[in-house]
């Protein structure tokens, strides 16, 4: 089986087959329309539309100059089919900016990266740590992506001398975040669906999104929706028992009455069956008072989940029990409620008040 590392080279040569099954389209530099519908450079749709080609017809050959030649607000990135290898940062002044994969398939576009969090910066200042693992961190309110892979495709066992192994691939800190179609792609730490500052509840919508990792690999402080969402957890070969990983990792702050909700998704699994938890909550030492906040309903577990016992304590003195945890209507094997105490559920009248628009308040990117 091809590594990850492997498979995202192949991606622009159509002969990869990622997680999902299906083979990436040919995005060969002679393909006559590599902006599809989105029109091109000689065609532009409006004076704040950019292209982005590895081929060069485009304005711009990377993910990074289209962004920083992205001054003001209101941009959108219309990206060729391709691999985009290299950090990139959409800075706090980039808002309102639009992502979009040329081809309408996710596969066919990635942007990837490889570092992790015990990676040594180059000028030797230390190690890049979790947040500078990040492949695409994004800063700017109002960011939209469409059709895109985010990948970081560092792999522990290149690296088995790291006790950083964290490796980001998406870190999005921006209000009114939303994601369509899109994949997030790595082990330890994939999606960091974060916020800026303690203080701010920043608000993410994902949408028929794909996530795949092995050890919290969807974690973070922000108020964000997962809407139709597939969260794929990965086999390791360190650990030889269970749990493998944990899929949400959760830090909201006390103050926010609003975390993670996830619904209408599905939790898969290679592990074998009952090797992760759904859930621990992170409360990091820069915030004692966090108060971890995931409710999953109306979704499918697989068989990989630990029915029995699907969430655990992270840090000691922060036991789960006394955070924001809480199901309602699931279905699958890995949803099966054994002990009672160990799945709080909620009541119909409860479950009213856990919905994307008692979440995401006077911000609709679901209608």
């Amino acid at each position: 089986m091809l590594s990850r590392r492997s498979a995202l080279s192949l991606l622009a040569g159509g002969t990869a087959v990622l997680t999902l099954g299906a083979p990436a389209a040919h995005a060969h530099p002679s393909r006559p329309r590599p902006f599809g519908r989105y029109g091109s450079p000689a065609r532009r749709l409006d004076p704040l539309t950019l292209y982005v080609d590895p081929h060069g017809r485009g304005d711009h050959p990377d993910v990074q100059s289209a962004v920083d030649a992205a001054t003001g607000t209101g941009h959108t990135l219309v990206l060729a089919p391709g691999t985009y290898r290299g950090a990139v940062t959409v800075a706090a002044a980039r808002t309102g900016l639009t992502l979009i994969g040329a081809s309408g398939d996710p596969r066919d576009t990635v942007i990837v990266h490889n570092r992790a969090a015990g990676t040594p910066r180059p000028d030797g200042s230390g190690t890049y740590g979790t947040s500078g693992s990040a492949s695409v961190t994004v800063q700017a309110a109002g960011f939209t992506a469409h059709d895109l892979t985010f990948a970081n495709d560092w792999l522990r066992s290149d690296n088995p001398e790291y006790t950083g192994t964290q490796a980001v691939a998406i870190k999005v800190q921006g209000d009114r975040s939303a994601f369509y179609g899109c994949r997030f792609l790595g082990h330890q730490d994939t999606l960091y669906a974060d916020s800026p500052a303690l203080t701010v509840f920043a608000r993410q919508y994902y949408r028929d999104c794909y996530v795949e990792g092995d050890v919290d690999f969807v974690f973070g402080r922000a108020t964000a929706v997962y809407d139709r969402c597939h969260f794929r957890a990965l086999t390791r070969s360190g650990p030889v028992s269970a749990p493998y990983g944990f899929v949400f990792a959760p830090s909201t702050a006390g103050a926010n009455p609003h975390g993670y909700l996830v619904l209408r998704s599905c939790v898969t699994s290679t592990a074998p069956d009952g090797y992760y938890k759904l859930a621990r909550p992170w409360v990091p030492s820069s915030d004692l008072t966090a108060r971890p906040m995931l409710t999953v309903r109306d979704s499918r577990l697989g068989a990989g989940i630990d029915a029995v016992t699907p969430y655990a304590t992270m840090s000691s003195g922060f036991p789960w029990q006394e955070q924001r945890f809480a199901e309602y209507r699931n279905t699958g094997p890995g949803a099966r409620v054994t002990v009672p105490a160990e799945r709080p559920q909620l009541s119909a009248s409860e479950a009213r008040s856990h919905t994307p628009g008692a979440y995401l308040g006077d911000w609709r990117p679901y209608a």
